[in-house]
């Protein structure tokens, strides 16, 4: 079984249902979060949360997302989690990698699960089918470069 991830226009990106465990519902595309993040009030603006390893987010991220990854790691695990205690469980919340095509990502599926065993109810994938560089830099979406990394104390 086949699912169809959300994408700006008319395209889709064909994913293996049975890798994934969020619907086409769960999903966002970047001209979608772009829109959503502009016109969402303050109390409903999506919180973006990369989930990529420390190196990409440096390099460039979503303007505002908070690194928690990788995830596919116990420690990136643990670090979201710890993160996400503080949150209400009916949170807004957008979960993004990037580091590769979406069909082989190791770190959005562990996110999404952890962050929905945690009761978050309104999660969501941030669909990026190539990698962050080619689906959301090339396409000219706004990009924001760490100065500093709070995880390891260090200015970048």
């Amino acid at each position: 079984m086949w699912l169809w991830a959300a994408q700006a226009g008319a395209t889709t990106t064909q994913v293996a249902r049975s890798t994934v465990p969020w619907t086409p519902a769960e999903t966002v595309s970047p001209a979608g979060l772009v829109s959503e993040i502009a016109r969402a009030s303050k109390a409903d603006k999506p919180v973006v949360v990369c989930t990529a390893p420390a190196f990409l987010y440096r390099n460039g991220h979503v303007p505002g997302a908070s690194l928690h990854g990788p995830a596919s790691t116990q420690q990136g695990l643990s670090d979201l989690r710890t993160w996400a205690q503080g949150l209400a469980r009916s949170t807004n919340l957008v979960v993004y990698c990037g580091c590769c095509p979406l069909d082989h990502c190791p770190n959005l599926s562990p996110a999404f699960k952890a962050l929905r065993g945690m009761g978050f109810t309104r999660v969501r994938v941030l669909v990026l089918p190539n990698n962050f560089g080619i689906d959301w830099v090339e396409k000219g979406y706004p990009v924001e470069k760490s100065k500093r990394d709070d995880r390891w104390n260090i200015t970048l």
